[in-house]
Order: C-alpha cells, then structure tokens, then sequence
C-alpha cells in the first residue's frame, strides 16, 4: 500500500504544477486587447488630424500620452475628454514642444514654447528630479490642479501621479506660469530659453488661455526618451502584455 501511494503523487503532482504554469486568464487578455485598439484607434485619428501642422509631436510620444491618458480614465483618475497636454523634453528648448490637444474633438488647440528646469540641462534637458531643491524638471503623467496668483502672476499647481518620479511636485512647487526667459525673442538672443527651477514656463502671450484650457484635472504628460522611466512607469507599457 505504502508502494501504491508514494507512485499516485509522483504521477498527480507534476500534471498539477504543469496546468498552474500555463494558465492564462482570457478575460484579462481580452481588456488588454480592447483597450490597445482603442488607443490605437484613438491615436490614429488624432495623427491624421494634426500631424501636418505639427510635425514636431512625434506619433510615437502622441502614443504613450493618451495610453496613461486612457489609464488614468479606467481608474477614475480623470474624466474622458478632458483635454491631454504633452511636453516632449527630447526636443530643444529653441522648439515648440509643447502641445494641448482637443480630446473631444480630436484636434489641437494649442503650441508653444516651454521651459525645463536649470539644472536638467542648457538647450536640452538631459537629468531629471523628484528632489525637491534640486532644480530640476520631473517626467511622467501629472493631473493639473487649482489656478492661484503668485509672483509669476496667474500660475497652474500640478499634481504628480507617479510615486518616486513626479509625486513631490506639489511639495516642491512645481507649477506652470509665464516667465520672460519663455519668449521666443529670448531664444533670438541666446539661442535656447532660460530655465526654471522645475516648472514647465511658459510664454507671457498664450498662458493664461492654456491655463485656463487645462485647470481642473486634466492630463499633463511630461516625455523624455529615458529608459529608466519608461520601463518604470504605471501608466505605460502595459499594452503589449496582450
């Protein structure tokens, strides 16, 4: 009997641990399908929109923005429709590198100009921060908060939503506002803008109206081409699983 019973788990263990293994939940794998299309779709037509006007956005940056967007909309983080505003710091600061986009309408709304901070780079931005006193710009996904009146005038809070990459950006005041070191004739002069101490700064001409556009929670999403970010971040990346 002993002989008989040692030979049935021999023979029962390995199937289970075998099932176990390559188990797959198709429902999962199914969300994950619907929601890649849909970005895709989404995406797609957005380029088709824009992409002859604004040939800096790259579809690529356009692609992860509105994946964390989307993200961001599944966990009740941001209401869909909201506009999507995206900062690409690939791009010298002597260009526009700044976009508002119509969710809703699937249009742009506006370009412009923007600052990083002083210690991420001169032309480029090249090192990035969540320390506060470090002077420098943060990358990832930010939902915009309250509009308040401060030494650069009417300013935008931001909220960082990525925990050790951004979410120090309310503690260290990183907001959006309107600097003269933002102006396309400081670019004349020096070749490049100035820079902040962290915050997105932007022309005097046009911030008020893009302040006024994505107040209230919508989306900010700040792109760099960094590795370390992009493999990290929980709001990106996740399509491909399917």
């Amino acid at each position: 009997m002993l002989k008989i019973i040692a030979f049935t788990l021999l023979v029962v263990f390995p199937v289970f641990s075998f099932e176990v293994k390559n188990f797959e939940d198709p429902v999962r794998k199914n969300e994950t399908k619907l929601v890649s299309s849909k970005v895709e779709t989404v995406v797609e037509n957005l380029w088709d929109n824009i992409r002859a006007d604004h040939k800096s956005l790259k579809k690529e940056v356009l692609l992860l923005a509105y994946e964390g967007y989307l993200k961001m909309v599944s966990e009740g983080m941001l209401e869909e429709g909201k506009p999507l505003t995206i900062i690409d710091f690939d791009l010298p600061s002597s260009e526009e590198r700044l976009w508002v986009i119509d969710i809703q309408n699937q249009g742009m709304e506006y370009v412009s100009l923007v600052a990083h901070g002083r210690n991420s780079g001169g032309l480029h931005a090249e090192k990035f921060s969540n320390v506060p006193e470090s002077y420098m710009s943060s990358l990832g996904f930010y939902l915009t908060g309250e509009t308040y009146f401060g030494k650069h005038g009417k300013s935008l809070r931001l909220d960082g939503m990525e925990e050790g990459v951004n979410d120090n950006a309310r503690l260290r005041a990183i907001v959006m506002h309107a600097a003269d070191y933002a102006e396309a004739s400081f670019v004349k002069r020096h070749g490049r803008l100035g820079r902040s101490l962290g915050c997105p700064a932007l022309p005097d001409d046009e911030f008020e109206h893009i302040i006024d556009l994505i107040k209230d929670k919508s989306c900010l999403f700040i792109h760099a081409s960094e590795k370390e970010y992009l493999n990290q971040s929980a709001f990106i990346g996740n399509l491909s699983a399917g």
